[in-house]
C-alpha cells in the first residue's frame, strides 16, 4: 500500500469516525497515529508522538491562547459585561427593530471582551432574549440576532480562531487579529441593515419600544461600560502600534481585565479561581485537539499530499477565485457537521499548501476561512450557537424557530463573503498600516 494511499485512507476513516462522534482530538490522534506507524514505522510512530505534544505546547505565540481567555473569563464572571445591552438599549431602541439591533452591537462589545462565539451567543441570550420577548419580539428575530450576532467573538480581537490559524500557517497573528476588525464590523452593519429593513417591511415582529429614554439617562449609561473600551484599548492598540506582540497583547488584555475588576471590587478568590479552572479547561481542550491535527499534519507531509496538492495547483493552473469558491463549498458543507475548531485544524494541512501554491494572501484567506466556520455555527445540523440560545431560552422557544430565525443572517452572510471575497482589502487594509 502506498503512502498516498494510506495518507487518503486516514482521511476517509477519519470523517467517518467524526460522524460516529468520536471526540474529534481523539480521532485526530489516533487515526494520525495509526497511520504514520504504516507510513514509517511503530518506533517512528510513538518517537514522533513523544516529542510533538511538547513541540507544540512549547510554543511561545500560543501563550496567547490562555490569556485571552483569561481575560475574556474575568471579563464575564466579574461582570464588566454587563452592561453592554443596557446602553445599547438606551441608544438604539428607537430604531425599527431597535432592541435587535442593539443586541448586535452589544454581541460586537462582548467579542471584544470574551473572543468566544458560544460565550457572546449564551451571555447575550440571558441579557437580551427575555427583553426582546417581553417587548413581544417575534421569537425566530430575538433568539436568531443572538445566535447570529454571537459569530463576531471569532472575528473581533480578541480571536482564539486566528492565533490557532497563524500558528498553524506561520502568518503573523498579530496581523490576523487586526485584520478580523473591518469584517467583524461589515457584519454586523449587513445585520444591522437587514434587521432595520425586516422590520420596516413588517413592524409587526418587532414592535416599537414606547419608552422616553433621556440624554442623561443615555450618558450615563456609558459611564458604566468603560472597561470594554479599555480593555479593546488595551491589546488592539497594542497590537496596531507595534509595542507588543500578540502574546504580549494578551498578557496585557488580562492584566487589565485583572486590575479593572479588582478596582471595582469585583474579583474575590473564589472568582479567581473559577476563571483560572476555567481556562486551565479550555485550553487544554484546544491543546488536546490541536496536538491531534498535528500528528495528521506530520502523516499527511510524510506521505507527501502536501506536495501533490500544491503540484496539482500549478499543475492545472487553477484560477485563485475558483480556487477560493472550491474551498468555500467545503467549508459551508463540513461546517454543518463539525465544530470550529476541529473543522479548521482538520482542513488546513490539505489547504494550505494549495493556497501557497496559488499566492494568495494568507492573511485574507485566514479572514475568510474564520468566517466560514463561523457561519458553520448557524448551520444545522451541528450549529453550535443555535444549541446554546436553545439551552439559553429551554422550552420557551423551539430550535426549529431558531433556525428559521437564522435563515436571514445566513441570507446577509451571503452579501458579507461576496464583499470580503470581491474586495480583500477589507481585511488586508489595517494590517498593511500597522507599526512594523
Amino acid at each position: 500500500m502506498s503512502n498516498l494511499t494510506v495518507a487518503l485512507g486516514a482521511l476517509a476513516i477519519l470523517l467517518v469516525l467524526i460522524g460516529l462522534r468520536v471526540p474529534i482530538g481523539l480521532a485526530l490522534g489516533g487515526v494520525s497515529l495509526i497511520g504514520l506507524m504504516m507510513v514509517r514505522s511503530t518506533e517512528a510512530a510513538l518517537g514522533i508522538f513523544a516529542d510533538l505534544p511538547f513541540e507544540f505546547g512549547a510554543n511561545w505565540s500560543l501563550s496567547a491562547v490562555p490569556m485571552f481567555l483569561l481575560m475574556g473569563s474575568i471579563a464575564f464572571h466579574t461582570g464588566l459585561t454587563g452592561s453592554l445591552f443596557k446602553a445599547a438599549q438606551l441608544w438604539l431602541s428607537g430604531l425599527p427593530g431597535g432592541l435587535a439591533v442593539a443586541t448586535n452591537f452589544a454581541s460586537a462589545g462582548f467579542a471584544a471582551a470574551s473572543g468566544s462565539s458560544l460565550a457572546t451567543a449564551a451571555a447575550m441570550g440571558r441579557l437580551a432574549i427575555p427583553e426582546m420577548l417581553r417587548m413581544r419580539y417575534d421569537p425566530a428575530l430575538a433568539t436568531g440576532v443572538v445566535a447570529a450576532s454571537g459569530t463576531l467573538g471569532s472575528l473581533i480581537p480578541p480571536s482564539i480562531l486566528f492565533v490557532l490559524y497563524g500558528w498553524f500557517t506561520e502568518t503573523s497573528i498579530g496581523a490576523l487579529l487586526i485584520a478580523g476588525i473591518l469584517p467583524g464590523l461589515l457584519t454586523a452593519a449587513v445585520y444591522t441593515v437587514m434587521i432595520i429593513g425586516r422590520c420596516i417591511a413588517n413592524p409587526s415582529i418587532a414592535p416599537r419600544v414606547t419608552q422616553t429614554v433621556t440624554w442623561g439617562e443615555r450618558f450615563r449609561v456609558l459611564g458604566e461600560i468603560w472597561p470594554i473600551p479599555l480593555l479593546v484599548l488595551g491589546v488592539i492598540g497594542s497590537l496596531y502600534s507595534g509595542v507588543a506582540t500578540a502574546t504580549e497583547a494578551a498578557a496585557v488584555g488580562a492584566l487589565v481585565a485583572l486590575l479593572i475588576a479588582l478596582g471595582r471590587g469585583r474579583l474575590t478568590f473564589q472568582v479567581f479561581k473559577a476563571c483560572v479552572i476555567e481556562t486551565l479547561e479550555s485550553t487544554a481542550s484546544i491543546f488536546f485537539v490541536a496536538i491531534g491535527a498535528l500528528l495528521l499534519t506530520r502523516l499527511l507531509a510524510l506521505a507527501g499530499v502536501p506536495t501533490i496538492m500544491a503540484q496539482s495547483v500549478t499543475a492545472i493552473g487553477l484560477d485563485p477565485f475558483y480556487l477560493i469558491i472550491g474551498v468555500s463549498v467545503i467549508y459551508l458543507i463540513l461546517g454543518c457537521f463539525l465544530d470550529p475548531l476541529g473543522l479548521m485544524l482538520l482542513t488546513l494541512p490539505v489547504f494550505q499548501p494549495m493556497f501557497e501554491a496559488a499566492h494568495l494572501d494568507l492573511i485574507w484567506v485566514g479572514v475568510i476561512v474564520v468566517k466560514y466556520i463561523e457561519i458553520g455555527l448557524l448551520t444545522p445540523p451541528v450549529g453550535l450557537n443555535a444549541y446554546v440560545v436553545k439551552g439559553v431560552v429551554g422550552d420557551a422557544v423551539a430550535l426549529t424557530t431558531i433556525f428559521r430565525g437564522l435563515t436571514w443572517f445566513l441570507a446577509a452572510e451571503v452579501v458579507i463573503m461576496v464583499l470580503l471575497i470581491a474586495f480583500p482589502e477589507i481585511s488586508t487594509y489595517l494590517p498593511s498600516k500597522m507599526m512594523p
